[in-house]
């Protein structure tokens, strides 16, 4: 079995793996990195093109993992994609964003490379795509492509508990078999519950790392936290403050809606307009359509018409009075240029009454990352747009990451027992922690952490 790694850089990036089993070839994601602009972005294709390609298979629709499949698909044309089925009613709405987030990028900001790929060609792929259920396993290699015979093989999706729709997927043809976990929760959200990966075993693991270097502290346990955030949310009420939670517009956005909506049904907070972007509210909508297909708490929970959401249009958040006591949960979660949560915190940071509370990831490299990291009085570079802010609003930071624990990432290895892991979406320290836990506790088994597209034979 050959594994070449496509991601353009070492650590969370763009994912994309290329796998070559003896009979059949399939892609496993085909992202874009946040960190990096146009080309650069991208996966690197070049290196596996002019090679049929059996099938793609999709983890789940965040733009590191899906962003650049247009171009996968330019690459190994006629390609079924498969992914799971909340899935398949999302990944052309992300698509067509990325298309329209991209325009704007060439016009703001003159980066020639965008956009990448067009609406129309979003539209002609479609009929490729084929959402299938959780726990379905079916035939992904076509005896045309591999010889006459016809080829055993297997494609599984598995709730990774991440978002909606997420997947760890199982891929076997013949006698081998790999596991690609891509981002699993093995714990509770506040919305979905964790992920039910079952008694899977496969030869080869592909692990996410991203929680690798971070200890959790004694006496640490999820609810706590979430309390934590109650509390928080509760005092900027007190004081008629102006909070924003900037969120990932699919699934932190509908995980921070659920929390709000159990405040105001409690009567922690008072029912009030909540704020939010149009892409947020599109996901929102699929959420609750989702929700009887959906393994998560509160399955009768409708968001839509629990709470008063307000919807903002780029214009309108640009124009619009910043009054007190509102609450904004709006995208991207790392504020990126050209996003709503960077566009409304510049104008929110020299706020003292105004707060902003990061609930997810933040990559250290990204706006968000760096006014995370900024001190309160001082001025830092936020931005390309805005290379000089003063932060004089309140930050706070709270662990309710989708992503699983360093521990439980240890536990599913000796659970998967395979011959190989490859570690991957994990900075170099992230990594490395795995990888020493793992020669302590399963000593036989090889470890592998192909650089930027190295290949690796399994």
């Amino acid at each position: 079995m050959k594994i070449r790694n496509l991601n353009p850089r070492d650590g969370i990036g763009a994912s994309a793996w290329h796998i070559e089993f003896e009979r059949g070839r399939i892609l496993l994601d085909a992202g874009t990195d946040p960190t990096q602009e146009g080309r650069s972005s991208l996966p690197r294709f070049n290196l596996v093109e002019n090679r049929e390609l059996d099938a793609i298979a999709l983890s789940h629709c965040h733009q590191d993992h899906i962003g650049s499949l247009p171009l996968a698909v330019r690459h190994f044309s006629k390609t079924d994609v498969y992914m799971t089925q909340p899935s398949y009613f999302l990944i052309e709405r992300v698509l067509h964003n990325s298309v329209n987030v991209m325009g704007r990028r060439r016009e703001d900001e003159g980066i020639l490379d965008y956009p990448l790929y067009t609406h129309r060609e979003v539209e002609e792929i479609a009929h490729l795509f084929k959402g299938r259920k959780y726990n379905s396993p079916e035939s992904w290699v076509t005896a045309s492509k591999n010889g006459s015979n016809p080829v055993d093989s297997r494609l599984e999706f598995f709730d990774a508990g991440h978002t909606l729709g997420s997947a760890g997927i199982l891929a076997s043809s013949e006698n081998e078999s790999v596991f690609y976990s891509s981002d699993v929760c093995f714990q509770d959200q506040i919305l979905l519950k964790g992920a039910r990966f079952g008694q899977v075993k496969a030869d080869v693991l592909i692990l996410e790392t991203t929680r690798g270097a971070q200890v959790i502290p004694e006496g640490f346990t999820r609810g706590l936290e979430v309390k934590r955030l109650k509390k928080a949310i509760v005092e900027v009420g007190n004081v008629k403050g102006t909070l924003l939670i900037p969120s990932f517009g699919l699934g932190r956005t509908q995980e921070v809606l659920t929390l709000l909506s159990e405040m105001i049904q409690a009567g922690e907070i008072k029912e009030q307009p909540i704020y939010i972007g149009g892409l947020g509210k599109v996901f929102t909508d699929i959420y609750d359509m989702e929700a009887p297909r959906t393994h998560r708490r509160h399955p009768d929970l409708q968001l839509s018409s629990a709470l008063n959401l307000v919807v903002l249009g780029r214009n309108q958040l640009n124009e619009m009075r910043i009054r007190k006591s509102r609450i904004y949960v709006m995208t991207s979660g790392m504020m990126v240029e050209n996003t709503f949560s960077h566009d409304l915190i510049v104008r929110l940071a020299e706020n003292p009454k105004a707060s902003v509370f990061f609930v997810g990831y933040t990559a250290p490299d990204t706006p968000g990352g760096r006014f995370k990291s900024s001190e309160n009085g001082k001025s830092f570079s936020f931005s390309r747009i805005c290379p000089d802010l003063i932060r004089k609003c309140e930050v706070e930071s709270f662990d309710l990451s989708a992503h699983a624990n360093r521990d439980e990432l240890l536990d599913f290895v000796g659970q998967v027992a395979p011959q190989t892991v490859i570690l991957t979406h994990g900075e170099q320290d992230a990594r490395e922690w795995i990888n020493e836990q793992i020669k302590i506790r399963f000593p036989k088994t090889r470890i592998l952490q192909p650089s930027p597209g190295e290949l690796v034979e399994c």
